[in-house]
């Protein structure tokens, strides 16, 4: 059963351009979108690639049901969101897509374990009984991305890619149906890189759906899947022959700079 199915998706944005005396306003008509058939099975994982300027952040939106579509239909788990209202649009968000950002988007004054568990405080029917403790969830999902000795730490005290093994956590920790990552290395130098898209890899493998917007073609190579848009039209959807190993890549530059250091010695 297909997690995602867009069929027909369209976005137009209708801007008013200054108006100029004794002529009226002008409105200008901006085709970020323009027709995207798209679905993706569960326990995918699928990078969306283009140039600036393609839709890759417009089709992002819509797939994180931040933003509605000006045509066509978004089946999600089944459920066409399209037509949804505010508040089951919001509840949709919350309980069936996992956020990971560029930034982070930590609150800085409370800890990695209180990070994680905000997401659960959106759903109190079921985070509320007995048996299913807020914190203990938290926790497993700390661990789950290898950072269960730091539960107490601020993100201050973190490194980028503990950062974003907690924001991570965070995505995760609702159970979504995808989690959704836009430029998820784009703040982390290569080795952090490297340990974030092993950890999405082993995420991956355990089942879990992905859907990260990349504009790195060596990063799109540890997906599954490759998916171009380019001036608001899906042009290509092909899957990748030979996907790359992040930890092994990991190892490998690892070594490298060990040997690398060695020399400089």
């Amino acid at each position: 059963m297909a997690v995602i199915e867009l069929r027909g998706i369209r976005r137009i944005y209708r801007l008013a351009a200054q108006r100029t005396q004794g002529k009226p306003a002008e409105e200008f008509v901006v085709k970020a979108l323009e027709g995207i058939d798209f679905s993706a099975e569960a326990g995918e994982f699928v990078s969306v690639m283009g140039p600036s300027g393609s839709g890759k952040s417009t089709l992002m939106n819509i797939l994180g049901c931040l933003d509605k579509p000006s045509g066509g239909t978004y089946r999600l788990d089944g459920v066409e969101t399209s037509s949804s209202d505010p508040d089951t649009f919001a509840l949709i968000r919350n309980k069936k897509i996992g956020f990971v950002f560029q930034a982070f988007n930590l609150l800085a004054r409370t800890t990695a374990l209180e990070n994680v568990e905000l997401p659960l405080f959106y759903d109190r029917k079921k985070w509320g009984k007995a048996g299913l403790n807020r914190r203990e969830r938290a926790v497993a999902a700390l661990r789950e991305v290898g950072l269960g000795d730091r539960l107490g730490h601020l993100p201050s005290q973190l490194s980028g890619g503990q950062q974003q093994r907690v924001a991570i956590a965070r995505a995760m920790v609702n159970d979504p149906s995808f989690i959704l990552a836009d430029e998820p290395t784009g703040n982390l130098d290569t080795e952090m890189s490297l340990e974030i898209m092993a950890l999405f890899q082993d995420l991956n493998r355990r089942g879990k759906t992905v859907i990260m917007v990349t504009h790195e073609p060596e990063l799109a190579a540890y997906t599954r899947r490759i998916i171009t848009l380019r001036d608001g039209e899906l042009v290509s959807d092909l899957p990748v022959t030979e996907q790359r190993d992040a930890s092994l890549s990991l190892a490998r530059w690892k070594e490298a700079h060990v040997l690398l250091r060695g020399t400089e010695a």
